[in-house]
């Protein structure tokens, strides 16, 4: 199993193409099953996860071609999906339990074919994260809904019908699965307390470029008016503002100086507002963004985590790994997933003073960490592992970086590119 070695001391100066995101390139994937004409994709990551999707699409029937898309300076990866004739309605257990972005097929499945069979899904194991709020959308659309056997089992034969569905409590997928389906449903949907993620918003802009008709984009309530059919289109994916906030953080970290070409800070405000109070110079530029610290330590800041255009929990370990060498404590509060501070105890392997209590976590700043063994736990714990290791002495040694080939692309080449003594251990 592969292994990431890192010597830390060194700060990061030089220039980062930020790539492609792949929470929003997810959902477009599937968003080809619903038409039979082409979808176009360009600026995607190449990732673990875009493979497994890619895989789970062709066991639809979808054919994908991988083409060239040389936009930018460097080549990158673009796909043409078709779904001309979907050969199968079930996303076997095989293939879901690798990623929970897969019940994303469910809702296309179902307004686009009538029925549509899923497993149950799996994916970090940084809390339950139930699909209830994706169940009782596409029911409110009218499909019959069942479990049976690790499965979900969806019908909709005389097709989905539109209906309001306010959402309890805000959900990414739950919003995307069903603004999705109700693009094909007769009549008004009406999604209220929708999840406001730049994510959803890409995928809106992608299905309104194929025929849907959405109002509201980018607010808490989406209006859908069903058509008949959609058809092809060609859509760029948003650059990835998780990897963004995560070099962002690096450049913090290490009191280095980075170029983040592509970056959109527009996307990332809630990660900038704390980096300043910390003590970061942030200036945006044409293609994207610079980040330096400022002279001195950084400074303990408070952070809570909520739902967009709050502070992500996909930011939570990295901000954490962050104020580890701060000076003075800070107060991380995580409000949306449980079970999501696996990472604390690798990063006290590494001297970090952190004490948890519930849902927080108090950080008391160390001056130095110190290079250890450690074992990444899930996507984003693993990366915060990586940043520690970025500033800490000696060697630190990232095992089980399978979680870090799901969301970050080519990262040991990135931040080498940019002075990090940093590679990859095969075997």
């Amino acid at each position: 199993m592969d292994r990431i070695l890192i010597r830390g001391g060194v700060p990061l100066a030089g220039e980062i193409r930020i790539s492609g995101a792949k929470n929003a390139a997810l959902p477009l994937m599937a968003a080809s099953l619903l038409t039979s004409e082409p979808l176009v994709l360009s600026n995607l990551p190449d990732l673990a996860d875009i493979a497994t999707m890619t895989n789970l699409l062709a066991q639809h029937g979808v054919l994908i071609e991988h083409i060239a898309d040389p936009a930018g300076e460097a080549p990158r990866q673009a796909a043409e999906l078709s779904a001309r004739r979907i050969t199968s309605t079930t996303a076997p257990y095989d293939l879901v339990r690798k990623m929970r972005a897969s019940v994303l097929v469910l809702g296309p499945l179902v307004a686009r074919c009538g029925r549509g069979r899923v497993s149950l899904p799996g994916g970090c194991a940084i809390g339950t994260r139930p699909v209830d709020l994706h169940l009782k959308g596409l029911q409110r659309l009218g499909a019959e809904v069942e479990l049976n056997e690790g499965y979900i089992e969806a019908r909709a034969p005389d097709g989905l019908r539109g209906a309001e569905i306010v959402f309890p409590s805000v959900s990414v997928g739950a919003t995307e699965n069903l603004l999705m389906a109700a693009c094909l449903a007769r009549g008004e949907t009406q999604l209220i307390n929708a999840a406001r993620e730049p994510e959803i918003t890409d995928l809106a802009h992608c299905l309104i470029a194929m025929g849907a008709r959405i109002e509201g984009v980018g607010s808490d309530r989406l209006v859908v008016q069903g058509v008949a059919a959609l058809h092809g289109a060609h859509h760029p994916v948003i650059p990835d503002r998780i990897e963004t906030g995560t070099y962002m953080m690096a450049a913090a970290a290490t009191g280095g100086d980075l170029r983040l070409v592509g970056a959109r800070l527009d996307h990332v405000e809630a990660v900038r507002r704390i980096l300043e109070g910390a003590g970061v110079c942030i200036s945006e530029s044409d293609d994207g963004m610079t980040v330096r610290r400022r002279n001195g330590r950084l400074v303990g800041t408070d952070v809570m985590t909520e739902p967009y255009p709050g502070f992500p929990t996909d930011m939570q370990a990295q901000i954490m790994a962050l104020m580890s060498v701060a000076e003075g404590a800070s107060m991380i509060t995580e409000t949306i997933f449980e079970n999501r501070f696996m990472h604390v105890p690798e990063l006290a392997r590494m001297g970090a003073n952190i004490t948890v209590h519930g849902a927080s976590a108090l950080v008391r700043g160390v001056p130095r960490l110190m290079g250890a063994p450690v074992m990444a736990t899930d996507l984003r714990a693993s990366v915060s592992l990586v940043l520690a290791g970025l500033v800490a002495g000696g060697e630190t040694i990232v095992n089980r970086v399978y979680h870090l080939d799901r969301g970050y692309e080519r990262i040991e080449e990135k931040l080498s590119a940019c002075g990090a003594r940093i590679e990859r251990a095969h075997g």
